[in-house]
């Protein structure tokens, strides 16, 4: 069995997170290790999900999320798991992943963490902790959004805290109204820097990395494939479920353009473009995200590289799993 010591010399299994930008192939990378992992080392893996946008039921097309038939019989955890009105809280993902962990390492079985979303991998891994809430203050702030609109939060932000200012875009109301809310409630600035990085078990993170071109080009091939599968019809259907309710699902890539498209506010191909350009520059912030982890191993991952051989690269490096 594959495992690790802890400081009592009890065993434990580790965790395998595969990360990196959106289009670097993580899912079928994913899948193809947890399928080795069987065959090399006796102890199956399975993967948890830890892409925001795909807790969601019904957002499937815009989030390029793995199909039943893709996952090949390997279980997949904390896909599925909202509606569209509700929002992902990165504190609740915590408390599920770990959860998860447990649970999987329990029945003698490895979790591999497959997403892009940088918070939600660390928080799985490594210990963080968030500052509470105030519905009150968070209801006060948001009905402020609302009638000023985010450039003028930011520019409040920016007087008490230019550090979180610095790293939240003007444009993001969520995010600023979060930093404005842990400031009132705990005087003290939001976590602009997070904290040292600190494994609460055994993990091996690996990043793959795609030459910016080819990365480039698969973004804009995905987006067309989007389109060509059918997103528009996908949005109108979530739209009846209250998609435009929804703080996190209804500004999503790809599904807060169609909404403009159907509203009239744009044309489809505007959107599609826009996606496309939106989805680039997400690409480049979410490996910036993930070159500042030094303890994450790249493994180049241009076209024409397989899933397989990339899981087989990984399994090469689990001697390194560290609990620090």
């Amino acid at each position: 069995m594959l495992c690790h010591h802890d400081d009592v010399g009890q065993p434990k299994i580790p965790v395998i997170a595969v990360i990196g930008p959106t289009a670097s192939g993580k899912s079928d990378v994913g899948v193809a290790l947890a399928r080795l992992l069987e065959r090399a080392t006796g102890t199956p893996g399975e993967v948890v999900n830890a892409d925001a946008l795909q807790f969601y039921r019904g957002m499937d097309i815009g989030t390029a999320k793995i199909t039943q038939a893709e996952r090949r019989g390997v279980p997949h955890h904390l896909l599925d798991v909202l509606d569209v009105t509700e929002t992902a809280e990165v504190a609740a993902f915590q408390q599920w992943a770990r959860d998860v962990f447990d649970d999987v390492t329990g029945r003698g079985r490895v979790p591999v963490l497959v997403g892009g979303s940088g918070l939600y991998v660390r928080a799985a891994l490594d210990d963080l902790r968030f500052p509470g809430k105030d519905p009150a203050v968070r209801a006060r702030l948001e009905a402020e959004l609302e009638r000023v609109g985010p450039h003028a939060l930011h520019a409040r932000l920016a007087a008490s805290d230019p550090g979180a200012a610095a790293r939240i875009l003007p444009g993001n109301g969520r995010r600023i109204v979060r930093a404005l809310e842990v400031g009132e409630i705990t005087g003290a600035p939001f976590a602009a820097a997070l904290p040292e990085p600190t494994y609460l078990r055994p993990t091996l993170q690996v990043g793959l990395a795609v030459p910016r071109d080819q990365l480039v080009a698969r973004i804009d091939a995905r987006v067309e494939r989007m389109w060509a599968a059918g997103l528009v019809e996908e949005v109108r259907a979530l739209q009846a479920r209250g998609l435009r309710e929804g703080l996190t699902a209804g500004r999503a890539l790809g599904y807060a353009q169609v909404l403009d498209a159907l509203d009239g506010t744009t044309t489809d191909d505007e959107a599609r473009e826009l996606t496309a350009r939106l989805t680039r520059r997400f690409a480049r912030k979410q490996e910036s995200w993930f070159r500042r982890d030094g303890r994450v191993h790249w493994l180049d991952a241009p076209d024409g590289t397989t899933a397989e051989d990339l899981a087989r690269r990984i399994v090469d490096l689990l001697p390194v799993a560290s609990a620090a």
